[in-house]
């Protein structure tokens, strides 16, 4: 208790003095107005409760006694429909013996069914289902019981006396309501009875309940078996304000729906929410008519004497809120404008300046001459933090162009010049091949539409390369990858692997000679993609080696330099650490005599690889 007391001294003493006087004035006036309004209000709260569940009660019974006259004017149809003796005869005869007969037939007892499923706009459809051999599928109201599913459906409409509803049709009936029928049993030419469906759009049989975008509660119909099927208007505030959340409420109302007892209101608490359903069950259906309402929304309407009630306890606290604002706004208000503005520069903005209300000439006093130096100090620091990031951009951007414009010039030159030697000493056509080769070389690296390619393209490119150095060099070079097929769409930096196999061409085999050179991908940790290129020459001495590894440990922003053999894997180790980070770029591995393998390490996550 005494600790309890220390603690409620130390936060008093804390306090702001306008927080002081507001408690006291609050503990004498508001506090015993406030009690006498929650006793009002709950008064008030009982009386809505009962008054909303009256309401609630009769829409629910109004929307049963619509969906059921509905029903109504289905059956009838049905029935309509089943008097056409002539019409449902002709369906179960050989509807291919005679073309003169199929004619007057159209003309005839088809044109009459077809005017009965007119003359109902709430009906979409209405089609018969024959187990007959010889019935003609050229109408969409007449078609062989094969297309009927599921095929033993017949015998679940006998159990149910021949007819059913199916709140969700039993084929494509997202959004239909279909009444099943049996139209005719088995007979010498029928292994099936033949079935009658009638279907309608949902937003025909339940447009009363879709309609309604508003009010307090919330209708659904309910499959009685199936709690995850339902009908509500999407549009409805309770469906909007519920979000994610609809379907867990619904399936808790569902869970206390009971046919027999037909106990109402149904309530449940999801979250800090307390919801009330209303409901009626339609045997026909199989499906509730469900009226659902959340607490917070039958109470936002307040009798009369509850408004009172709150209005003038708000407005007793809004004048003793003004007393003690007017009291210490003139001793405190500039400084509460320095204490705000430290604050928000405290969250990271830099731009909370103090408005001091001063003129040109005017100095002010001490408080004034303090915010000015504070909004002079804030200038400074963001004047000096975007000077530091225009230089660190500069920066880098000088050396992607740099390494950009290396890699093409340094490629370019030693293509053609082979080229050119070629040319000199073989005098022969199949220089037109080597050019073919070189152009999907040089197309794929000048032609920078984009800063990253697919694996697939890079790979495609490497490939055209050791064709191309085979024949120019009369090498025996050969390149094979192990990769997932679905690995090839991933996007990577362009001309992020050509160079490492020009590495493995040039160093691992002797002049003439080749080696096979292995290139395969696989996910780790699910973090990070690898790519390992691996040659089976000659391999790095160890001292070469070393000095390479410690290369690729170094800063990558540090100055990018040309090796003896021009640009190396130091530098495209440095071009994919400038923009994928310190966890990303090359690592090199190798035995002498033996084998070279070089690993890429990039972004797992595609949508995180960016270009050069």
């Amino acid at each position: 208790m005494k600790a309890s007391l220390t603690g409620i001294r130390k936060i008093y003493r804390n306090s702001r003095i306008s927080r002081k006087l507001f408690l006291a004035f609050s503990i004498m006036i508001a506090v015993p107005a406030i009690a006498i309004s929650f006793l009002f209000i709950g008064i008030k709260q009982n009386q809505l409760y009962k008054d909303a569940m009256t309401t609630g009660s009769g829409h629910v019974a109004r929307l049963n006694e619509q969906l059921r006259s509905k029903m109504a004017m289905i059956e009838n149809v049905s029935s309509t429909a089943l008097t056409q003796k002539a019409f449902v005869d002709f369906i179960h005869s050989n509807m291919r013996g005679d073309g003169l007969r199929l004619v007057k037939f159209r003309q005839n007892q088809f044109e009459q069914m077809h005017n009965i499923i007119q003359s109902n706009e709430m009906i979409s459809e209405l089609s018969f289902y024959v187990d007959n051999p010889n019935v003609y599928e050229i109408w969409p109201e007449i078609y062989h019981y094969d297309k009927f599913w599921p095929q033993d459906f017949w015998v679940t409409l006998r159990e149910e006396g021949g007819s059913a509803y199916r709140l969700f049709a039993l084929k494509d009936g997202e959004h239909t309501l279909s009444y099943y029928r049996l139209v005719r049993l088995p007979g010498q030419q029928q292994k099936r009875p033949s079935i009658m469906e009638i279907r309608v759009e949902h937003g025909a049989f339940f447009s009363d309940l879709l309609a309604e975008g508003g009010g307090d509660f919330f209708s659904v119909v309910m499959d009685g078996t199936n709690p995850s099927r339902y009908v509500y208007n999407r549009e409805h505030s309770f469906a909007q304000n519920a979000g994610d959340e609809l379907d867990t409420i619904l399936g808790r109302v569902h869970q206390q729906l009971d046919v027999l007892q037909q106990k109402s209101p149904v309530k449940i608490t999801e979250g800090d929410q307390t919801y009330y359903a209303i409901y009626r069950y339609i045997a026909p259906l199989n499906a509730y008519v469900v009226d659902i309402a959340s607490h917070q929304a039958l109470m936002k309407g307040p009798r009369s004497w509850y408004v009172w009630v709150v209005a003038i306890a708000a407005c007793v606290l809004l004048l003793m809120l003004l007393l003690v604002s007017h009291t210490t706004r003139r001793i405190f208000r500039r400084l509460d404008r320095v204490l705000i503005s430290m604050r928000k520069v405290r969250q990271g903005q830099l731009d909370a300046k103090i408005n001091t209300g001063l003129g040109e000439n005017e100095n002010g006093d001490e408080i004034d001459e303090v915010a000015v130096s504070y909004n002079n100090m804030l200038d400074e620091i963001k004047r000096l933090m975007t000077q530091v990031v225009d230089k660190q951009l500069i920066a880098k951007n000088a050396q992607l162009h740099s390494l950009h414009s290396q890699i093409n010039s340094h490629f370019l030159y030693n293509a053609l010049e082979s080229i050119r030697m070629l040319a000199e000493v073989q005098k022969q056509p199949a220089i037109a091949e080597a050019l073919v080769s070189l152009g999907s070389l040089l197309r794929y690296s000048m032609k920078w539409r984009s800063d990253t390619v697919a694996l697939g393209e890079e790979l495609a490119n490497i490939q055209s390369y050791i064709q191309f150095i085979n024949f120019m060099e009369s090498a025996d070079f050969t390149l094979t990858a192990e990769l997932p097929p679905e690995v090839l769409r991933y996007a990577i930096p362009k001309m992020c692997m050509q160079p490492i196999v020009e590495n493995a061409v040039r160093h691992a085999a002797p002049k003439g000679g080749g080696v096979p050179i292995q290139i395969s991908v696989k996910v780790e940790n699910e973090s990070q993609l690898i790519v390992e290129i691996r040659d089976d020459g000659t391999g790095v001495d160890p001292q070469t080696l070393a000095g390479l590894q410690a290369a690729l440990r170094g800063d990558a922003d540090t100055p990018i330099v040309a090796s003896k053999n021009g640009l190396g894997l130091e530098n495209v180790h440095k071009r994919l650490q400038l923009h994928y980070g310190k966890d990303c770029g090359l690592w090199i591995d190798s035995v002498q005599g033996a084998f070279t393998s070089v690993t890429i390490r990039l972004p797992w996550e595609n949508t995180n690889l960016g270009g050069w």
